[in-house]
């Protein structure tokens, strides 16, 4: 096991999970390793933006909407009441990135455990699912080649 390639990888799904999973399976980590390293830097990702949120959920509304009501007026908010935290915690790994979604479920009013639990759920299943896509794509390569 290299270290190096753990941290790189913990490193790049804190940012984006999308990152962090094609750059394990460049540097030969096992698939394995590899979800679980890529959930635990987004989760770690989610928990910090939701930890700080009541500050970013003010700031967010000022700088984007002005206002609470502006906000409950948005194609974001119509989104969020139709789907709510549970649509949001599966959907946005993979749509936008753990800390934006997780920033979003804040600004829109989400309860913290809630969302960072459904945050959570969303990014191992995206985290299994997007490492077994790009498993299954590095081996199709290897035998084509």
């Amino acid at each position: 096991m290299n270290l190096e390639a753990i941290i790189i990888i913990f490193a790049a799904s804190m940012v984006e999970l999308w990152m962090g999973i094609p750059l394990g399976l460049v540097l030969d980590v096992n698939p394995i390793l590899i979800a679980i390293t890529a959930a635990l830097g987004a989760i770690l990702s989610a928990f910090i933006v939701i930890t700080i949120g009541d500050n970013l959920r003010n700031r967010l509304i000022k700088w984007k909407y002005k206002d609470e009501q502006e906000l409950e007026k948005s194609r974001l908010y119509e989104i969020w009441n139709k789907y709510g935290v549970i649509g949001l915690g599966l959907l946005s790994p993979l749509l936008f990135g753990a800390p934006l979604g997780a920033a979003v479920g804040v600004a829109l009013g989400a309860g913290k455990e809630r969302l960072l639990i459904w945050m959570s759920i969303g990014i191992l299943v995206w985290s299994i699912g997007l490492t077994l896509a790009g498993l299954m794509g590095f081996l199709a390569l290897e035998n084509a080649v």
